[in-house]
């Protein structure tokens, strides 16, 4: 793939500060190491380090393209990190469920993600775009792309490869499009072998703050065709992930007892 002039400095500056950001977080470890590290499934230490890393270094590059693209990005990194920080062992997942807590007079990490990155999306689609419809179509887009994004972030490595191979075609347009995919591909790929290697994670701080700017470059490189069709296929996802979401909290559990009554030649491993 042939990158078009101007792609290869947005790509390697978005690199070189997400990769030295990183750096400085994983040695300054702001607020503690017990802040910034998670202990995964397999009991291994990962470092939440490349999320914020990501969304300051995006926000800064994707700046010197346009300022509502930074703007986006870096509300929705905000709101990611927020919920990186307070809704540590929340088990409320969808937006059902959170507008459910708004609706009692509570408000969840996960609401101030929608209504923050939304309205960051809708801002920032009104600068990029003149009429309003179009404005409209692409906050829907930005805001979608943004929780798209933390939504397929389950596995190691997902996110960021999802940015890579969404990225990668716009790398080919002009202007303001090529440049700000550019940015987001370089950031996807400087983070991509760590979190490949179950090292750190993106988590919603990096991952909104990815889809924001993956949104942002759609929005710079498409009229109003291209957004209807974008602004369909977020929304596609969302309801998607909204229903995967809720059937995963309303499965029963299966207890250990219930598994044993339901195979009477069932033997523990431990005996």
């Amino acid at each position: 793939m042939v990158i078009r002039r101007g792609r290869g400095p947005a790509f390697l500056a978005a690199a070189g500060l997400t990769r030295a950001t990183t750096a400085v977080l994983r040695a300054a470890a702001p607020g503690g190491r017990a802040r910034w590290e998670r202990e995964n499934h397999a009991g291994r230490t990962v470092g939440l380090y490349s999320g914020p890393a990501t969304a300051l270094a995006t926000a800064v590059a994707a700046r010197r393209v346009t300022s509502a693209a930074a703007l986006a990005v870096a509300a929705a990194g905000a709101c990611g990190a927020y919920d990186d920080v307070v809704g540590v062992g929340d088990p409320r997942r969808g937006f059902r469920a959170h507008l459910g807590a708004l609706r009692q007079g509570e408000v969840t990490s996960g609401a101030v993600k929608l209504f923050g990155i939304s309205a960051a999306g809708l801002v920032a689609g009104a600068l990029l775009k003149e009429r309003y419809l179009d404005k409209v179509l692409a906050g829907v887009v930005i805001a979608g792309a943004a929780h798209f994004v933390n939504l397929v972030d389950v596995h190691p490595a997902r996110a960021a490869g999802a940015v890579l191979a969404l990225g990668a075609p716009g790398l080919l347009r002009a202007g303001a499009a090529g440049e700000l995919s550019a940015v987001a591909v370089g950031a996807a790929a400087a983070v991509l072998p760590e979190d490949l290697a179950g090292r750190e994670m993106l988590g919603d701080s990096g991952a909104h703050a990815l889809g924001a700017l993956l949104g942002a470059a759609v929005v710079a490189g498409n009229g109003r065709a291209g957004l209807v069709a974008h602004a369909a296929a977020v929304v596609t996802a969302a309801v998607y992930g909204e229903q995967v979401s809720e059937a995963a909290r309303t499965r029963p559990r299966v207890t250990e007892t219930q598994v044993i009554e339901r195979n009477p030649d069932f033997t523990h491993p431990c005996g």
